[in-house]
């Protein structure tokens, strides 16, 4: 299963998408670090979780818009893609809990919302923006409040 999981990916990201200059390749490798020294530190595997699954969903909504098979264009199909990846890598690696799993879809799910929150927002806005930089910071918001609540929820 990881062997075809790891062809999958390969063959997608060689054949079906479009060769492009990453946004913010430094971005990418910092939070994924980030990740890696938070658990290292202690930092719970819940929320851990939460942060892998919504950097994972932000990727697929970005390789969405550079796929030129229109199957692929789908960023929910994208994110499920990469969600089904990451348990199979947490199975394999013997590292799967439930935690991780409810961390991981709650993550996807967050960014699911603020993905389709800040259309609506800037919707009401009249076709504009309401601050700089919303559809970022409406992401990243988001996954700050959720953190903080299943942190101070759970005692994490």
């Amino acid at each position: 299963m990881l062997l075809l999981s790891f062809l999958f990916l390969v063959s997608y990201f060689s054949f079906l998408v479009s060769p492009i200059q990453a946004q913010c390749p430094v971005c990418i490798v910092t939070v994924g670090g980030g990740m890696f020294l938070a658990q290292r530190l202690g930092v719970d595997s819940l929320l851990v979780s939460l942060w892998i699954s919504a950097l994972n969903t932000a990727i697929a909504y970005w390789l969405a818009d550079k796929s030129k098979v229109k199957f692929f264009k789908n960023s929910y199909i994208n994110s499920l893609i990469l969600f089904i990846t990451t348990l199979t890598y947490f199975q394999f690696t013997n590292q799967l809990s439930q935690k991780i799993t409810i961390g991981l879809a709650i993550g996807m799910f967050t960014m699911f919302f603020a993905n389709w929150f800040y259309p609506y927002i800037k919707a009401k806005n009249g076709g504009k923006t309401p601050f700089a930089y919303a559809k970022v910071v409406i992401p990243l918001v988001s996954l700050l409040l959720i953190t903080l609540f299943l942190k101070l929820i759970f005692k994490l």
